[in-house]
């Protein structure tokens, strides 16, 4: 029952066009592990250098945005300085394109920034999100980022449409977030 049931989920996966799917918690550690193994899948399916680099600057900013931001994190208290944080990043094929999604939990505090900066980024064409990566690194960074607060316009700059988000509340202080990209 065991094989036959994780078999299923793999055809499933398969189905979708999925090529890449982790769940669970990441680390600056595992974020490059993952990276390498996706780079190397690209590479052997022979995927043009150019796409390789755009799915893999958005599965990094993406993970990073986990790493980050996830409301879900468990922290050593020993001293270490040991966190990770917990989300998903799934990378696959459709309509000829790759797609990379992402989902974490978030604050629902931080929810209406988040929604305000990806629907400001979705009304922008390729011209506008140029000149708006150009203003904001003349910018100070947001007191709340823990980056150079230009991810996400980073992530849009690489995209061939919008960027596609959904927020789906969990309870009243936190949403489940997912984000995808497609290439």
């Amino acid at each position: 029952m065991l094989a036959k049931y994780y078999r299923a989920f793999k055809q499933d996966l398969d189905q979708r066009g999925i090529i890449f799917s982790f769940s669970g918690y990441l680390s600056e550690g595992i974020l490059y592990s993952l990276g390498e193994a996706l780079r190397q899948k690209m590479t052997l399916e022979e995927t043009d250098l150019g796409t390789i680099k755009k799915v893999f600057s958005v599965f990094v900013e993406q993970s990073q945005n986990i790493i980050r931001y996830s409301a879900e994190k468990l922290a050593s208290d020993s001293g270490r300085p040991i966190e990770l944080s917990s989300g998903m990043v799934t990378i696959g094929t459709e309509n000829n394109r790759f797609f990379i999604v992402c989902g974490n939990v978030v604050l629902a505090d931080d929810e209406p920034r988040l929604r305000e900066r990806l629907e400001r980024l979705q009304r922008m064409d390729k011209d506008q999100i140029k000149a708006y990566y150009k203003e904001q690194l003349r910018e100070a960074p947001d007191e709340q980022s823990r980056g150079a607060t230009i991810g996400l316009i980073e992530i849009a700059r690489r995209a061939t449409d919008p960027i596609e988000f959904d927020f789906d509340p969990i309870d009243s202080s936190t949403f489940f977030f997912c984000m995808k990209v497609s290439i």
